[in-house]
């Protein structure tokens, strides 16, 4: 298919391509004049390469208009794509497959920016933890996914909890009787030590780690967005603020960070997903030289 998408002629094209026995299906979004920076969007959750709200299809040709090819696609399990699904921390063979199908489609993409929201955010720097695959030169993460029994605990009792307190709909139910005060008391002090309490033996701190150490060594640049609504978010930043291994990491040069004000966690309206390709495609002009 063939279409305009403001500046130049975008052909979209279904792709199936191997991985470790099975076959994955994506849909590149090929520009006119493609340059020598190709995209893969990484899938988070258990969804498919349309995204919420269609966000991926649109950020594929808004990408593609501007010069970039743009690959989005079906991990194993997932979609049309065969095999038995699989989580966000064992999807290297996957991304690995779709970039080189991406330059195989493309052989001037020369370079590869990795776009993931959520676990796909995780993903793509397990990615590089695990592979250090020198083609990749920069990094889109959208509300990075960090999730721990504590860091959720602890985001609740600030962001949660807190404003609950000052909202005129807590104190009408309190004052009505609709509300059980030692319910809520006993799960707010649930939170409370969940919270503070010590990491338990066996919770997923590893993932959280190799996060760290992969966007820590990444050579390229990072741009990191967080929208100012959503609680991923707001883990995000409460967890990498108190972890050992984040100690300095968003501080690292080359890494950007840029907050939507108002956006929730998948951008669900038309502005806060145009605002997203935006500013993607300002920092790849300044910080990724397109």
């Amino acid at each position: 298919m063939r279409k305009r998408y403001d500046a130049m002629t975008v052909t979209e094209e279904a792709l199936a391509f191997p991985c470790e026995g099975e076959h994955l299906f994506g849909v590149l979004a090929r520009p006119e004049l493609p340059g020598d920076i190709g995209v893969v969007i990484v899938v988070g959750g258990p969804q498919t390469r349309v995204g919420s709200h269609r966000q991926f299809v649109l950020l594929a040709r808004d990408l593609a208009a501007a010069g970039l090819p743009t690959l989005r696609f079906d991990y194993r399990g997932m979609g049309d794509s065969s095999g038995a699904q699989r989580d966000f921390e064992v999807v290297t063979p996957d991304i690995r497959a779709a970039i080189d199908t991406l330059q195989g489609a493309c052989p001037s993409a020369t370079r590869v920016v990795l776009w993931g929201l959520c676990d796909a955010a995780a993903a793509a720097l397990l990615y590089c933890d695990e592979t250090h695959d020198r083609r990749i030169t920069g990094l889109c993460l959208l509300n990075p996914w960090v999730r721990s029994e504590a860091s959720l605990a602890k985001t609740q009792v600030k962001h949660y909890y807190g404003q609950r307190l000052l909202q005129k709909e807590f104190w009408v139910k309190l004052l009505s009787g609709r509300l059980n005060i030692l319910t809520s008391i006993g799960e707010l002090l649930r939170k409370v030590g969940q919270a503070s309490g010590p990491v338990r033996r066996g919770e997923s701190l590893a993932f959280q780690a190799r996060m760290a150490r992969g966007l820590n060594t990444f050579a390229g640049r990072v741009l990191l967005i967080l929208s100012e609504n959503d609680y991923t978010a707001k883990e995000f930043l409460e967890f990498t603020a108190t972890a050992e291994r984040w100690q300095g990491v968003l501080a690292r040069p080359g890494l950007t960070r840029v907050d939507v004000a108002g956006a929730d966690h998948t951008f669900a309206t038309r502005q806060w997903r145009k605002n997203v390709a935006l500013v993607m495609l300002e920092w790849l002009r300044m910080r990724v030289d397109v």
